[in-house]
C-alpha cells in the first residue's frame, strides 16, 4: 500500500497582500477605541456649548471606524487563509 503525499503551497503573492492587510488591521485595533475615547471625553468637556456637534460628530466617526475595523478583520483572516491554504 503506497501512500499519497499532498502537496500544499503557499501563494506568496496572497500571503504578502495578507500580512499588508494585517498591519493594517493592528493600526485600526489602535486607531478606533483612541478615536472612540477622544470623543467621549469631548463630549464631556464641551457640554452644552456649540462644540457639542463637533464631538457627537467624532463619536459617529468612531463608531464607524469601529464598524469598519470588524469587516476588514473577517476579510484580512480570510486573505490569510486563502493564501496558507491555497482554497
Amino acid at each position: 500500500m503506497q501512500l499519497k503525499t499532498i502537496k500544499m503551497s503557499t501563494n506568496v503573492n496572497l500571503l504578502g497582500k495578507g500580512l499588508k492587510y494585517l498591519g493594517v488591521l493592528i493600526f485600526l485595533f489602535i486607531a478606533s477605541p483612541i478615536a472612540l475615547t477622544i470623543g467621549f471625553k469631548a463630549l464631556k468637556k464641551y457640554e452644552n456649548s456649540p462644540s457639542e456637534y463637533l464631538s457627537y460628530l467624532l463619536l459617529f466617526a468612531a463608531v464607524i471606524l469601529m464598524t469598519f475595523t470588524i469587516y476588514f478583520a473577517f476579510k484580512t483572516f480570510k486573505v490569510l487563509l486563502k493564501a496558507i491554504f491555497n482554497n
